[in-house]
């Protein structure tokens, strides 16, 4: 992979040998939800042909952001090559995430977290996750859900900020139970 955006994944390809134990360009590229979609080329997702170089790259458009990609070459007359199954390759997130601690006191503190649209799409549904430095404990939350317990947090939209428009944002707070407040929160927007 040679580039990434939050829809495309950009492919490197280089031909060393030409039939019969090659290809002759142009070459498409392939892709697949799963690796054991790839290996058994089972229900491609999206494709793309190259230029008719021996070398060069492949975009591939329309994909999901923030998901999992794995790649096959074939040639355009449907020779598929038997060996090379690349990947995992992941398109961006469209979402970014921030935090800041508003107060802390002896056994607490408040934080907030703002979420981002930064694709040029609507983005229906979020998730937020990181994982705590101590013994941190949501007490309580308002603008999102929390999943789960423990050292790893998720939490993911409520019903009624799920949607955000491009350059749009939502934040929820949290207040949080902790023998220290830690340095900061890092969230990450995804799974």
């Amino acid at each position: 992979m040679t580039g990434t955006t939050a829809t495309s994944l950009t492919v490197t390809y280089w031909m060393l040998l030409s039939p019969p134990c090659g290809y002759d360009p142009p070459m498409v590229v392939t892709l697949f939800a799963s690796r054991e979609d790839a290996t058994g080329w089972r229900d491609p997702v999206a494709e793309a042909v190259s230029k008719a170089e021996r070398s060069g790259t492949v975009t591939v458009e329309g994909l999901r952001p923030d998901t999992d990609y794995w790649f096959r070459f074939s040639d355009t007359q449907g020779h598929r090559d038997p060996y090379v199954v690349g990947g995992p390759a992941r398109t961006l997130s469209t979402c970014a995430a921030s935090a800041t601690i508003d107060s802390s006191w002896r056994g607490g503190f408040v934080a907030t977290v703002t979420v981002r649209n930064t694709g040029a799409e609507p983005m229906r549904g979020w998730l937020v996750s990181w994982r705590w430095s101590g013994d941190e404990r949501i007490q309580s939350i308002w603008g999102g859900v929390a999943e789960g317990a423990g050292q790893q947090v998720v939490v993911h939209n409520a019903s009624w900020n799920e949607t955000l428009a491009p350059g749009g944002s939502v934040m929820f707070g949290l207040l949080v139970a902790a023998s220290a407040t830690p340095g900061g929160i890092t969230p990450v927007c995804g799974r």
